[in-house]
Formats: C-alpha cells, sequence, structure tokens
C-alpha cells in the first residue's frame, strides 16, 4: 500500500512540476538540501558529573550559584542555545545511574562545537573578572566532582 501511495505522489509530483523535476539536476539539489539542513541540526554536548560522596548538595550550589551565571553569559553571546541539568530522582529496576548531575548543553549544530570551550572560557572571564578567583573556583569544583563522560548526541530524526 505504501509503494503504491508512493508512486502516485511521486506521478502527480512529475505532472505538477513537469519532466525537470525527476532529472539529475533537481536530485543534485535536493541532496545538497538534505545535507545542509543536517549540518544545522541541533546537536547537543552531554556532560555527566558524580559528586563526590557527600558532596552533591554543595556541587548542586555550586552549580546554582557559580556555574549558572556563566551559562547563562555564554548563551547570551551564542555559545548554545539552551542548557538543563538533570539529577537522578528514581532508581527503578535496571542499575541506578552511574553520575550525580547530568548537563545538557544545546548547540546549534556541530559546527558549533569547535567555539563551545573558548565560548565557556571566555563568559568565564566576563563574569568572574578576578582570575584569583576564577581559579579557586576552578580548584573547588577540582574538590567536588568527577567527569563520568561526556557524549554528544544529535536528534533520533
Amino acid at each position: 500500500m505504501r509503494t503504491i501511495i508512493l508512486a502516485m505522489a511521486i506521478s502527480l509530483l512529475s505532472v505538477v512540476s513537469g519532466p525537470s523535476a525527476a532529472g539529475p539536476a533537481n536530485r543534485d539539489q535536493t541532496v545538497k538540501a538534505a545535507g545542509q539542513a543536517a549540518a544545522v541540526r541541533p546537536v547537543y554536548l552531554v556532560f555527566y558529573w558524580r559528586a563526590r560522596p557527600g558532596k552533591a548538595a554543595e556541587y548542586s550550589d555550586y552549580i546554582r550559584t557559580v556555574a549558572e551565571p556563566i551559562d547563562e553569559d555564554a548563551r547570551k553571546a551564542g555559545v548554545f542555545e539552551e542548557i538543563h541539568t538533570y539529577a537522578p530522582a528514581i532508581a527503578t529496576g535496571a542499575p541506578g545511574a552511574d553520575w550525580t548531575h547530568m548537563r545538557v548543553f544545546r548547540l546549534k549544530g556541530y559546527a558549533a562545537l569547535d567555539g563551545f570551550s573558548q565560548g565557556m572560557d571566555d563568559a568565564t572571564k566576563r563574569v568572574v573578572p578576578d582570575a584569583a578567583q576564577r581559579a579557586r573556583n576552578s580548584q573547588r569544583t577540582a574538590d567536588l566532582r568527577d567527569l563520568v563522560r561526556q557524549e554528544i548526541w544529535q536528534d533520533f530524526r
């Protein structure tokens, strides 16, 4: 049934668009457009962090008071489009998470990954201009958490 509907749609498209619609030049344009659409699909940069034992609440506070203002500055500067931070709430049946905080950054596309680190560094310098304070913040995060893994996701389409 699907094959019949597809054949009818292609026939109708040929009638409406004329003979050039199915020609090689149009196919090349369609393939090129599809590639460009894939290139601008959002990607998600995902960091899985594990707070050190007894430090989950302190790390959560650090995210709220230090990281989120930097994230907002970076978002406004166009480094990424959106961020969400997650924490596991309930484990059911399957093994529990190996992380305590997951931070998901939505970027415009793969090209935006190239400037992510520099953009975040620049935002950090704008929000925390004092180099000594930035160093203290870096040391604090090193004492509070460990990176479990980093992943790059895309929508399943």
